[in-house]
């Protein structure tokens, strides 16, 4: 059943900046057109050697080498990630409480390394960590968690593993609904291997932390939120052939899922009333 929340809110679609408090978000038309790299978010082997690639939405790459605890043991990972931006990159976008959106990705884990990586949806006060939507290479564990997100194993629910070296696709559906008690946002993940499609359903989101409304809002992924990606490779102290990657490709953002689909919708009867 279509969700009329979704057209009510088409609107950003067109017109000016939208403000909420004291966060501001670009106008749908100047939505997601790049994405914002960045490493050593944890950094516990800064001798280890970093590389990039950023070409949004083909190609995301991290890799990290050399991960040997500085060659006198010690330490536990170091992490990276990559938030979605909607001005060619200069700065991440800022996601509001009632950003309807959908985004999907390939995603492969590679190398020696013991590590994980995935989607992240992370919330206002924990920007570059918290929110994930985790495939280890270590355990095969698949499981979304932390932030905001409700939690699901799909390892749990379903019984998939993830396999290093495999490529599988994830993708987040946010709907803010009416960010109410009665009709709260929900979320729903989505995983695909080569065994099938895996879905979450749609989760319903707890109320937050009514002290910090305002700004932050209620009953959804709260005001200032992220959206991307992140990998997270584990040390091996001493070994200095210890390294790790990540692949994110065939990146799809997707604004206002259903009345994105409405309007396409609406075109396709336009074509076919101009051809009869």
């Amino acid at each position: 059943m279509l969700n009329l929340g979704f057209a009510n809110r088409s609107r950003r679609i067109v017109g000016a900046s939208v403000v909420v408090g004291c966060f501001a978000t670009v106008a749908w038309a100047d939505f997601i057109d790049s994405a914002i790299v960045k490493t050593r978010i944890f950094n516990d082997d800064p001798d280890s050697i970093v590389s990039s690639t950023n070409l949004y939405p083909a190609l995301i790459s991290i890799k990290d080498e050399k991960l040997d605890g500085n060659e006198s043991g010690g330490g536990f990972a170091n992490r990276h990630n990559f938030h979605l931006s909607g001005n060619g990159g200069i700065s991440d976008y800022v996601f509001l409480n009632d950003t309807a959106f959908a985004f999907y990705a390939d995603v492969q884990l590679t190398g020696t390394a013991n590590s994980e990586g995935g989607l992240n949806v992370s919330p206002w006060w924990s920007q570059d960590v918290d929110g994930q939507f985790m495939i280890n290479a270590t355990s095969g564990e698949v499981a979304v968690f932390g932030g905001r997100l409700p939690f699901y194993s799909f390892t749990g629910n379903h019984g998939v593993t993830y396999a290093k070296g495999s490529t599988i696709r994830q993708g987040v559906i946010y709907d803010p609904n009416s960010l109410t008690e009665l009709d709260p946002g929900t979320i729903e993940y989505i995983y695909t291997d080569d065994t099938g499609t895996y879905s979450s359903g749609k989760l319903n989101f707890d109320m937050g932390n009514p002290d910090e409304d305002p700004p932050y809002g209620l009953f959804g992924i709260l005001n200032d939120a992220r959206v991307g990606g992140y990998f997270q490779p584990l040390i091996a102290s001493g070994n200095p052939d210890n390294f790790g990657e990540v692949f994110f490709t065939k990146m799809e953002f997707i604004p206002e899922p259903a009345t994105l689909g409405v309007l396409l919708l609406g075109g396709l009867v336009l074509i076919r009333r101009a051809r009869d």
